[in-house]
């Protein structure tokens, strides 16, 4: 799967990217991650990608022409139909790992558009790209955390990428999702989880899962389940 993420920080990336499960996914080629500086496709001398808002206020609001610019020079390596595009927004659609899941599934390369300062030119989100798309309920000095977040969270999802898929099987919110109210996804978090030593300091492991009684514990981890709901 190809991700693409322009940025003005395209330096925040490169640490990240070639680390852990999404480093090994890009050496085993599962996905591929491409980071554009939209700072390239301005076109005055000074390189400029904001400016003062309309109508006043405070801070400056990226400029749709570059970004257009970028999202051009993209298509062609990636025709506009084979593409989703996204705009981390603080006002977007709640991302879930039900969202990460149709993303991963989709058949089509995953553009991120970061933001930064007071937002981006609303022309972007009307005309260039296909949603708005938020991680949380709080402020962030820019889209490139938020970018990081899907990357991983939809990276995992793809065939390959993880060394064991069985993982995807018991970890919290994983598939398959039953519905509640709407058919949204219902939560389902993961049950504890402990390793050697068997005791430390005082702590100690729960007596079950020393007891190798398999169906015993299988239903210990279910009722530690609903209880984190």
């Amino acid at each position: 799967m190809l991700f693409n993420v322009l940025t003005l920080f395209p330096e925040v990336f490169t640490p990240y990217l070639h680390t852990s499960i999404v480093g090994r996914g890009q050496q085993q080629g599962h996905i591929t991650v491409g980071v554009q500086n939209i700072r390239d496709y301005a076109t005055d001398k000074h390189h400029t990608t904001d400016d003062t808002p309309y109508g006043g206020g405070a801070g400056m609001v990226m400029k749709v022409e570059p970004i257009d610019q970028a999202l051009a020079a993209l298509q062609k390596t990636v025709p506009r139909e084979q593409q989703h595009v996204i705009v981390l927004s603080a006002r977007g659609r709640a991302f879930n790992q039900a969202i990460a899941h149709e993303y991963a599934t989709a058949g089509k390369s995953l553009t991120l558009i970061c933001g930064r300062y007071e937002g981006i030119d609303q022309r972007v989100v009307d005309h260039l790209a296909d949603e708005e798309l938020s991680i949380g309920p709080y402020v962030l000095a820019g889209g490139e955390l938020a970018a990081l977040v899907v990357i991983e969270a939809v990276a995992r999802l793809i065939p390959g990428v993880l060394g064991n898929p069985d993982s995807l099987l018991e970890e919290s919110h994983a598939e398959p999702y039953t519905t509640s109210d709407g058919g949204r996804p219902a939560s389902r978090i993961e049950y504890p989880q402990y390793t050697k030593p068997e005791e430390y300091q005082g702590w100690k492991v729960p007596e079950i899962l020393l007891s190798g009684n398999h169906e015993a514990i299988r239903k210990w981890r279910e009722e530690q389940r609903k209880s984190s709901v």
